[in-house]
């Protein structure tokens, strides 16, 4: 037996296996808004009931024989406006709110509601209302209500209120069916229905929804505030998509709104997850002419980012700045620059920070102590690492995976492999469960120690048990094997990877890339992201870099396309890679026209994108456009000027125009860029 469930705003159609009662609160009922057109005017608008066909009954449909104020076969004119006395404090809300929650149907409801008829309530009142009635189809049915039967004029704020409770259920499309109807009904969605709208959207994954909304409020001129650009930055962030946080930061402030202090950090971390680290830093002086100063978050962020991508140099040099600014120290900071001092072979100076801490009042956490842990181990401090490690057991300083991890490591780095060994059979009585880099840390040690055999033991043992292998885990047993010149091994291994049963594709997709595996890797990549699998912004990333490096510039623009097709922007790397493809392909126009897309999309290009594209212009002999960018470029203040005119002059080289290249170098010369 089936139910037939139309939705409020499409023409959809489920089937739900219906019950020899119907109920209400079932969860498995869902209402449909279909379009009836009732006779209200001349012109008939569109009109959204609920109906829910049941092969017992009827629950929310009106009979073409009912005479009701919706559905009356005569035209209705609205009443005359004329002043009501307004009975809202003479009704108790939380009683009316119980009586409507007993309503099993629009019918009852309306029944209930009919006492108010004359709108004796105000339209405040019916809002306080909506927003507290917790039912999403019920509060579709009111609004339903307050509009066609009571003949309240059309409220913002009514539509707003229903708006936020389907779209807390996730019915997307009642949403857009909802915001249609206020459009009809000449009401004007304001910021708060585009906030509500772009954010729920937004944190459901629907990012270019959420950014089609953004577009349709920027159409109608309203203006969005910080926190729905802010929310926007965020969700970018979160998803890897780096440019699109970008983008949004720079609508922002074309918008005249000033960012704040936690828009700016979000943004310093956002340019060095993008690895535009020159803009990352010149965030700093943006803030402090703006008038807000940078904190211990934008300075750690700084130094984190930096880190990231083995600048330690740079980031001493910021934490001098920090220090010289009088900024104060977070636990965060105090870990970053432990780790610094560590990578920069200043074991003693990552010492003293330490045993520091406490004389600054920050006590020092677990991250801390492992951080410390792996500076003595890199040192090959081992003593001291060994008397750190049972210092924290003695005073009961939590340890956890990345302790044991760190100490296993170092075990077999001072060639104790037994201890590595026992200290997994530690770690598992202390009831902390090993992860696939204890694993993978153990097979390399016993690969090293010439112990091949329980290395493949242990990483067959791992795959019978149904533990998901991660990445390292298995390029750890492929580099084992071919070290071991059991290259039949890791090919079985790897061809393996084209039909994974016990790994993501993704995660196979970027071991078969990392192992330049590219017609395996290619075909796992067309299968998953046929099935709609691929939903890491780095899978495309890496796809694009194996293409690239093994010169198979068509595949490297496929897979550009799909990413574009997913709703991905690019980062400036892989424009890049991109703008090169289309060169050596002689698609021109493909590459002019994906630069200017993406630079009108407020994507932040690095110096060698823009050289990149000047190149591509000289070799297609179109050199209004090089003059015209070169131009562009002069006038850019975080453009390096040496480079980009010796990049201008030699395309005027290449092509023999030899006075043009002159006049550049002479340029140069006048303006002092070529000693700078």
């Amino acid at each position: 037996m089936y139910e037939l469930a139309l939705s409020a705003t499409s023409m959809a159609v489920d089937l739900l296996p219906s019950s020899s009662s119907f109920s209400f609160f079932s969860p498995r009922i869902s209402y449909i808004k279909t379009n009836i057109f009732s006779p209200f005017s001349k012109t008939q608008k569109r009109r959204a009931c609920f109906i829910l066909v049941s092969v017992y009954k009827d629950v929310w449909r009106r009979l073409p024989g009912e005479t009701t104020s919706l559905l009356s076969s005569s035209p209705q004119r609205r009443p005359r406006k004329q002043r009501v006395l307004h009975l809202d404090h003479s009704v108790d809300m939380d009683e009316l709110l119980a009586s409507i929650s007993q309503t099993s149907n629009e019918q009852e409801l309306f029944s209930l509601m009919s006492i108010y008829k004359g709108r004796q309530l105000s339209i405040r009142f019916m809002v306080s209302l909506l927003s507290r009635e917790p039912d999403w189809r019920r509060s579709l049915a009111l609004l339903d209500w307050i509009n066609e039967v009571a003949l309240y004029s059309p409220s913002v704020f009514a539509y707003n209120v229903v708006i936020r409770n389907v779209l807390r259920a996730k019915q997307w499309e009642l949403a857009h069916g909802l915001f249609d109807e206020m459009r009809q009904k000449a009401l004007a969605p304001d910021r708060y229905t585009y906030s509500m709208l772009i954010t729920y959207f937004g944190k459901e994954g629907m990012f270019d929804s959420a950014l089609s909304w953004l577009q349709k409020m920027e159409q109608d001129r309203v203006s969005g505030d910080l926190v729905l650009y802010s929310n926007l930055i965020e969700l970018s962030r979160k998803l890897c998509d780096y440019s699109k946080a970008i983008s949004i930061f720079s609508r922002l402030k074309r918008s005249g709104i000033a960012p704040d202090l936690v828009a700016y950090n979000s943004m310093i971390n956002v340019f060095g997850k993008a690895k535009l680290f020159r803009e990352a830093r010149l965030l700093l002086q943006e803030m402090r002419a703006g008038g807000v100063l940078p904190d211990t978050v934008s300075y750690s962020t700084l130094l984190s980012m930096y880190v990231e991508n083995g600048k330690y140099v740079k980031a001493l040099s910021v934490f001098s700045e920090m220090n010289d600014v009088r900024c104060p120290l977070d636990i965060t900071t105090c870990n970053v620059m432990i780790d610094v001092y560590g990578q920069l072979d200043m074991a003693k100076e990552a010492d003293r920070l330490f045993w520091s801490m406490r004389k600054m009042g920050i006590e020092p956490n677990v991250v801390s102590y492992n951080t410390l842990l792996r500076v003595y181990g890199e040192a090959e401090l081992f003593g001291e690492a060994i008397h750190l490690f049972r210092l924290m057991q003695r005073k009961d300083i939590e340890q956890n995976v990345v302790t044991y991890n760190t100490m296993i490591k170092i075990y077999g780095k001072s060639l104790e492999h037994e201890k590595a060994t026992n200290l997994v059979q530690e770690m598992q009585n202390r009831g902390i469960e090993p992860n696939a880099i204890t694993y993978s840390t153990i097979i390399s040690i016993w690969e090293k120690a010439g112990k091949l055999d329980r290395a493949a033991m242990l990483f067959q043992k791992l795959r019978s048990s149904g533990i998901e292998i991660d990445q390292v885990l298995y390029q750890t047993m492929i580099v084992a094997y071919e070290r071991a010149g059991l290259v039949g091994h890791a090919k079985r291994l790897l061809h393996e990877l084209k039909r994974p049963d016990n790994i993501p594709r993704e995660t196979a997709i970027t071991i078969l890339a990392g192992a330049g595996r590219i017609e395996e890797a290619t075909w796992v990549f067309r299968q998953a992201f046929d099935a709609g699998e691929v939903k890491d912004i780095n899978v495309f990333g890496r796809m694009i870099d194996l293409f690239s490096r093994n010169r198979k510039h068509t595949n490297v623009i496929e897979v550009f396309d799909k990413m574009r097709e997913a709703g991905y922007f690019p980062d400036s790397n892989i424009i890049a890679l991109v703008l090169n493809a289309c060169g050596k392909l002689r698609e021109f126009e493909k590459a002019d026209a994906i630069y200017k897309e993406m630079e009108e999309e407020g994507c932040v290009f690095s110096d060698e994108v823009h050289f990149q594209m000047l190149s591509l212009y000289g070799s297609r002999g179109n050199f209004q456009m090089v003059d015209s960018l070169f131009g562009r470029l002069e006038n850019d203040p975080n453009i390096n000027k040496k480079e980009l005119h010796l990049v201008v002059a030699s395309i005027y080289e290449r092509a023999n125009r030899l006075n043009d290249a002159s006049q550049i170098m002479n340029k140069m010369k006048e303006r002092g860029v070529l000693n700078s």
